[in-house]
């Protein structure tokens, strides 16, 4: 069992890795003009990356969290795999259809939800 003054430490430098983490962005991207609503007055040399990352980085950890997120039912039970893959086809085509991501989030859990009950039902 950790001490007083140890646990006080741990705390200490778990908040200040957070902090951190939470900060890099901040400071990495700082010179974009995202705080103003400014366009940049010059080009800085990282400025073709920053773009690149600011247009790339959102579509990149969507995927990776929906490919973990599909990955976990489909591995643990391959009968799964029909529920997920249909309530993330159809979420994508609502998305595209619509363009509205809530519309597209609840409804793809609304199919998910159903077909996975159903499957449950017919004993799969």
């Amino acid at each position: 069992m950790l001490s007083v003054p140890e646990a006080f430490r741990m705390a200490l430098v778990m908040g200040a890795a957070v902090l951190f983490c939470r900060a890099i962005p901040f400071l990495f991207f700082r010179d974009t003009g995202c705080n103003t609503g400014k366009p940049l007055s010059g080009r800085t040399p990282g400025s073709r990356f920053r773009s690149l990352a600011e247009r790339a980085a959102p579509p990149v950890t969507m995927t990776i969290l929906a490919v973990n997120a599909m990955s976990g039912p489909i591995r643990e039970s391959p009968h799964a795999a029909f529920p997920v893959l249909a309530a993330s086809l159809f979420t994508a085509l609502v998305h595209l259809w619509k363009r509205n991501s809530l519309l597209s989030i609840f409804g793809g859990t609304a199919v998910y939800m159903v077909l996975s009950r159903l499957a449950g039902l017919a004993g799969l």
